[in-house]
């Protein structure tokens, strides 16, 4: 059977120390925890059969905190973003860093290999009724799905359970004018997210929740968001076949720590689970998982042989 993956992006997840103002040594993480044997800090490193956690760097080389923009475009390009800027750009991406994402990027370099993908979050009515393709306020996944022009899911999809929304229970939606949208649980929603497996090889999925919350240094959300994102992933990996990889990733430090409400330097983490897991256990930095999913899961020749920026 061929591999399938699927990605789920953590925003402003890092693996922080273990501190009162580090929610993951607080949190109730069950299903984390039968996995690693232990909460999720900077100490943990688990390498088994199955299994692959460490953590690994956002910062790339480049002097000052990671930020957003930038690290999502080397997470979901393979090209060091950051040191093609020569610093850390928050929010949105550039029109450099649009080149980027228009020249490689995860959506379109699998279209290109003959790989079924799809970003798994849907999007909202207001953003087809304002939809511009020149807007400078687009996240980098939305940009890489322009650049594959692949499908954006609508509340349609979501209510047929074919699409995750972001905040994985769909709670955001239930105040929206209309709204056919039912609260479903984070369990149910990491079903729906595995069960897209059926029809796609590669499936990505964005939550921003943690860098949200993190911002605003509320612990007590912070430790509810990870206790929902902990049956999220149980839903995920429940029954889940065999060729289907799991791989847990991030573009910058934020939640981990709630001393100061803003970005931090902190190895980001990558989890892998599932059995290629040993492939992955030279990966140091977050630019380098682009080219570690097609090259080790999808049998594509490795990035580095490829004309570099």
């Amino acid at each position: 059977m061929k591999n399938k993956l699927i990605f789920i992006f953590l925003d402003g997840v890092g693996l922080g120390e273990k501190v009162d103002s580090n929610p993951f040594t607080k949190a109730f993480m069950p299903t984390i925890f039968n996995l690693i044997g232990e909460k999720l800090t900077n100490t943990t490193n688990v390498t088994e059969q199955n299994i692959l956690v460490k953590g690994i760097d956002a910062c790339l080389e480049i002097e000052g905190v990671p930020q957003s923009a930038t690290g999502q475009t080397s997470l979901f390009t393979g090209y060091n973003a950051q040191r093609h800027l020569g610093y850390h750009l928050m929010a949105y991406p550039n029109d450099q860093l649009i080149s980027l994402i228009n020249k490689r990027s995860i959506f379109k370099y699998a279209k290109e290999n003959h790989i079924k993908s799809i970003f798994a979050n849907s999007y909202t009515d207001k953003f087809f009724k304002s939809f511009d393709s020149t807007s400078p306020n687009y996240s980098v996944t939305t940009r890489c799905v322009l650049a594959a022009e692949n499908k954006f899911n609508t509340l349609d999809d979501l209510v047929e359970n074919k699409a995750v929304h972001w905040d994985i229970t769909n709670v955001t939606l239930q105040d929206i004018p209309n709204n056919k949208v039912p609260l479903i649980t984070p369990f149910t929603a990491g079903e729906n997210l595995k069960n897209l497996t059926t029809d796609y090889d590669l499936v990505l999925y964005e939550c921003f929740l943690p860098d949200l919350i993190g911002h605003r240094k509320d612990m007590n959300k912070s430790i509810m968001f990870l206790e929902m994102f902990d049956k999220f992933l149980e839903g995920v990996i429940y029954n889940k076949s065999e060729n289907v990889q799991v791989l847990i990733s991030s573009d910058h430090g934020n939640i981990e720590d709630l001393s100061f409400g803003g970005h931090s330097k902190n190895p980001v983490p990558f989890i892998l689970i599932g059995n290629k897991a040993h492939h992955f256990l030279k990966i140091d930095t977050i630019n380098e998982i682009f080219d570690m999913i097609f090259s080790k899961l999808f049998g594509i020749v490795s990035i580095s042989e490829f004309e570099k920026i």
